[in-house]
Order: structure tokens, then C-alpha cells, then sequence
């Protein structure tokens, strides 16, 4: 036997869906909710348990919300030295529990902590990874895993399989999927499991948590948003998109160019290349619509476009299409808003 037959992993060994179930500060974090709703389509596909996978220190009352948002299965691993997130503290314990219990694939959130965990997972396990997926879904027949991600600038979608390997891997952008329903009523086994961790496995220490003193609104947990674009003009054209926001009680949001002008941060960036959001309400103000914008808005409630195009794409899409100059149409939107208040 050469030694790639030698190496050839037995694909049936492996069974059950993960989610890696982020909290920070003994809070979980939606995207985790997120994954188990679309998880457990994938899990029922395939007839098999979907798993939660919880990682941190005295954060086992957390295993029942898990539990009521779709898991049939949570592994609790506990340990003084999974406190904070480290790379290599949670990459070991994920990784042992993997080699243990071959799951045939794995979830996890493409936040911060998601887009740095996966791949070292991925790579200390021998398998690929499709990062920052938009939708994900299984092959009839195979059973494979397809995760399909933006490409070449969010000019076009990748559809990517991993058939050789085995965990199947992809970190999910928050806000694509839809959480479950909330089912108190479910039960499901929660297993404390053995956390093999010691601190010289750790190489990096946490000495302290110093939160960025920065007024940035999470715009993927935001109900009302009133986003601007290249139509905007200038920065202090955004102080006009907050006061709408406010009288809203909704945050304040952009497109690529935006950002690219610096006229907001980055965090605040919707579309394919930003955030995927679904709020109640969509205001986009002075935005064409440019494919990739829409890919991260266009499951929106109700979108409210205002453009003085009407020809732009967004208008196509908007439930509500004004034409006009925004920097009309704003303040007599604000000034009706607080008409009613």
C-alpha cells in the first residue's frame, strides 16, 4: 500500500453535525443560535444528531438555551484555562473532542473569534475549510457538505465541496441564517466532558481585557437600520442618517463605498463583503444597489430606498421607492417621526 492509500481516511467513520457554540462573558453569542437552526436541517438531512459544542468556565447554564434552540446533543467542556479565548486552548480541546468523536461537519460563527479558531482547527486536523459562507446545504447522494461563499471580490459565488476529508468545515457569516423558534419543552443529553488542558499548552496569556471605548452599535442585532452610500456625499452626511436612526431607536449602517471614503467604520459595513443583516426596516439612502450590497440586505422585512435614480437596482427591490434628494427627504421623514412621538 502506497502512501496515500496508507492515508486515506474511512469517511464512514464519521458522523453528526457541530456548532461551536460561542459565548463571551457567559453570553452566547447569535450567530451560535443562528447555526444551530441551519445545522439542524442539515443534521435532519443527513438523519443525524446535531451537536452543540460549549466551550468556557462555569458556562454550563447556557447547555439548555442550546438545547431549546435545536441541539440534540451539547458537550460541555469546563475549565478555568477556557475563560477567555485563547487560540490554542480552544483549538486543542475542539480538536481532541474531534478525533475522539468524528463529526462529519463542523460550524462555526465567522465573528472575530470564529475567523481565527477555524482554520488552526482545520489545519490541525488535516481537513478544508470554506470561511465566511453566505449558505450552506448537502449534496444528494454524497452527503457532502456545499458551502458557498463570496469570491474574487464579492464579484461572484464559490460553491465548495471537501469529498476526501473528513471533518467538513466552514465558518458561517452571521445573519444569513434564521435562529429557530425558541422550545423550552425540548430535552436533549448535556455531557459534561474531560478537558484535558494544562497551561503550557496555552502559549499565549491573557493578562487583561481592555474593551475599545468606541460607540459602535452591533448593526446584525439592530431592528431599524438607515444605511447611506456613495450618495451620501460627505461624512457629515451621516450625522443626518443618525438622527433618523435615533427617532427610530435603530442604528446607523453603510455601503462599501462609504466605508471606502471613510465616512464610516467598517463594523458598520452591509454586504457581501460586510455584514449580512435582517431588520425590521431597511432605510438605504443614496445606495445603487450594486449586487453586492444587495446579497446582504435584501432578506430585510421592509426596505425604504432614496435615490434621486430611479432607475437604480435598489429601487427594484424596495418595498417603498422615493425619488428625491435624500437631504430633502430625510429631514421631512424626521420631522413627520417626531410628529407622531
Amino acid at each position: 500500500m502506497d502512501y496515500e492509500e496508507d492515508c486515506e481516511m474511512n469517511l464512514a467513520e464519521y458522523k453528526g453535525v457541530w456548532v461551536f457554540a460561542e459565548q463571551r462573558e457567559g453570553v452566547l453569542q447569535k450567530v451560535s443560535l443562528e447555526l444551530l437552526g441551519e445545522g439542524r436541517k442539515i443534521a435532519d438531512k443527513l438523519g443525524v444528531k446535531l451537536t452543540a459544542l460549549l466551550l468556557g468556565h462555569n458556562v454550563g447554564d447556557l447547555a439548555k438555551e442550546l438545547v431549546a434552540f435545536g441541539a440534540d446533543e451539547v458537550l460541555v467542556a469546563d475549565h478555568e484555562l477556557l475563560s477567555h479565548y485563547t487560540t490554542d486552548g480552544y483549538t486543542k480541546v475542539i480538536c481532541d473532542l474531534a478525533k475522539e468523536r468524528k463529526p462529519e461537519i463542523i460550524f462555526i460563527g465567522a465573528t472575530y473569534v470564529g475567523r481565527d479558531l477555524g482554520p488552526r482547527v482545520a489545519a490541525r486536523l488535516t481537513t478544508g475549510l470554506t470561511a465566511d459562507c453566505t449558505s450552506v446545504d448537502v449534496e444528494e447522494g454524497t452527503g457532502n457538505l456545499m458551502a458557498t461563499r463570496p469570491a474574487f471580490g464579492g464579484n461572484l459565488m464559490a460553491t465548495i465541496a471537501c469529498p476526501d476529508h473528513r471533518p467538513q468545515m466552514a465558518t458561517v457569516r452571521p445573519g444569513v441564517f434564521a435562529k429557530l423558534e425558541k422550545d423550552e419543552a425540548r430535552t436533549a443529553a448535556i455531557e459534561n466532558v474531560k478537558v484535558d488542558l494544562k497551561e503550557e499548552d496555552i502559549r499565549t496569556k491573557v493578562v487583561e481585557i481592555v474593551k475599545e471605548a468606541k460607540d459602535i452599535v452591533d448593526i446584525g442585532e439592530a431592528e431599524f437600520i438607515v444605511s447611506g452610500g456613495r450618495g451620501v456625499g460627505k461624512a457629515e452626511g451621516f450625522e443626518l442618517l443618525k438622527e433618523l436612526a435615533d427617532v427610530l431607536g435603530g442604528t446607523v449602517a453603510g455601503s462599501r463605498a462609504a466605508v471606502d471614503n471613510a465616512w464610516i467604520d467598517k463594523r458598520a459595513q452591509v454586504g457581501q463583503t460586510g455584514q449580512t443583516v435582517k431588520p425590521k426596516i431597511y432605510i438605504a439612502c443614496g445606495i445603487s444597489g450594486a449586487i453586492q450590497h444587495l446579497a446582504g440586505m435584501q432578506d430585510s422585512d421592509y426596505i425604504i430606498a432614496i435615490n434621486k435614480d430611479e432607475n437604480a437596482p435598489i429601487m427594484k427591490i424596495a418595498d417603498l421607492a422615493i425619488v428625491g434628494d435624500l437631504y430633502k427627504v430625510v429631514p421631512e421623514l424626521i420631522a413627520q417621526l417626531k410628529g407622531q412621538k
